[in-house]
């Protein structure tokens, strides 16, 4: 068998191709242009293309499939060329689907925690025993790629983005993996690019929810009122709802227990995460001794609230955190869990959405229980995004005039390092999607500890 991988480079493409060659596919590709790390992942599998660009004359009629990455445009010349051969086209979740259509396929959705969660509920099942293919959006510690495709397994586990298939299939991902379990860990506006009005978004997930196959099982957010309202608004009288809450727990002496179960991550929305998690694996035979015995092992996810390194009266931790509920999230999680240290929190907005000014509105407060607050936003990214200027008064005034805001990321270090130098007992939490244009978190903390 066949396939080629049309922007082969993607972060989600990049590690599909991986999978269908460890399965013993045969796999081609192509993109414009190609970087770590999926430039030396794909070398690593000899699957990356000798040279850039896009080449029509590779897509023949001896293709069995071709999958289409968002990367790629609407007139792309090796898409023209499938499509003038009349080859089967996928889109990445399209090919996902087709590969697990056999298996009960669990899939994630939700504006946040969606990572945490899939990654949690693989982590049981490999600490069970119990084989499971899946797609991540993060790489996990003890998971080699972000894909598994087997012939084996028969379950999978799926992280659910709500965001547009492919150029050429607008809708998005999350509606074409046609669940067995699903779980929405939480609702709020994303994506305003493709989404214009909350109540466009909002819409998504109750679909996702129609999309469930008959007599199966919907895990919700009962606390988040926006996932409550779709799942309660649904009338579906085929499925299973199982609603959850954050479960009982203590923090003693800097660890979170459940019951007797002494956790490595901790906060409010991770032990939402791990709620959503435990009843996933209760569909796959899971018992609760044993998914405290597994869950007390996990680490968390790269990014999520990720330690980068930590002393006695000091912790330096990154966060994929940037939409505003993620803001408040994991600031929250960090007072909650040193109760007797100072927070500086600094965040990107890096994302097209956080970018735009009738979004940003969104981010009034989000900040607040951090005690020194910081805000960096590049103008260069604006360019990028051909989005009009902003004005750091802006970002100032939508965040409540509480942060001081920086457009450049060398001064933001240099204001971060003297105050952490200056405290003697403090935390630092960088939040973004992106990097602050370049900054090496491990350098960073060696800096301040």
């Amino acid at each position: 068998m066949r396939v080629h991988f049309i922007a082969i480079g993607g972060s989600a493409m990049h590690n599909l191709a991986i999978a269908l060659c460890q399965k013993g596919i045969t796999v081609t590709g192509s993109d414009d242009e190609i970087f770590d790390p999926a430039k030396s992942r794909l070398e690593k599998y000899g699957l990356l293309p000798k040279e850039a660009g896009w080449f029509p004359e590779r897509i023949t009629p001896d293709l069995d499939a071709v999958v289409l990455g968002m990367h790629a445009r609407e007139d792309n010349p090796e898409l023209l060329k499938a499509q003038e051969l009349g080859l089967k086209i996928y889109s990445y979740p399209e090919y996902l689907y087709e590969q697990s259509k056999d298996k009960l396929r669990i899939v994630i959705g939700g504006s946040h925690g969606k990572t945490t969660t899939t990654a949690m509920i693989l982590h049981v099942l490999a600490h069970c025993g119990i084989e499971a293919d899946y797609m991540v959006g993060a790489q996990l510690k003890g998971f080699e790629v972000m894909v598994r495709l087997s012939h084996t397994a028969k379950v999978m586990v799926i992280e659910g983005d709500e965001y547009l298939t492919s150029p050429i299939d607008r809708r998005p991902k999350f509606h074409l993996y046609k669940p067995n379990v699903a779980i929405i860990t939480g609702i709020e506006w994303d994506h305003i690019n493709v989404f214009p009005t909350f109540d466009i978004y909002r819409e998504q997930f109750s679909k996702f929810i129609d999309l469930i196959e008959p007599n199966g099982t919907l895990i919700y957010c009962d606390e988040d009122k926006e996932v409550h309202r779709v799942a309660v608004e649904n009338r579906r009288a085929d499925i299973q709802k199982l609603p959850y809450v954050c479960p009982e727990h203590r923090v003693e002496n800097g660890i979170t227990y459940i019951g007797n179960t002494a956790l490595q991550v901790f906060g409010h929305h991770n032990l939402l995460n791990m709620t959503a998690a435990r009843l996933a694996c209760h569909q796959v035979g899971v018992t609760d001794e044993q998914f405290d015995e597994a869950i007390s092992t996990f680490e968390g996810a790269s990014k999520r609230l990720e330690l980068v390194k930590k002393s006695d009266t000091c912790a330096v931790y990154k966060d994929f955190a940037h939409a505003p509920s993620k803001l408040r999230a994991t600031i929250h999680a960090m007072r909650e869990q040193y109760p007797d240290r100072k927070l500086v929190a600094c965040m990107e907005l890096h994302t097209f959405s956080s970018l735009t000014q009738e979004f940003l509105q969104q981010y009034k407060d989000a900040m607040d229980e951090a005690d020194v607050r910081y805000v960096y936003y590049s103008k260069h990214a604006l360019q990028l995004k051909k989005l009009p200027d902003l004005h750091p008064d802006e970002v100032k005034a939508a965040f409540g005039g509480n942060v001081e805001v920086f457009t450049d990321s060398k001064r933001l270090l240099e204001c971060v390092i003297a105050l952490m130098r200056k405290c003697t007992n403090a935390n630092l939490l960088m939040m973004s999607s992106g990097n602050f244009d370049g900054i090496d978190f491990a350098t960073l903390a060696e800096e301040i500890i």
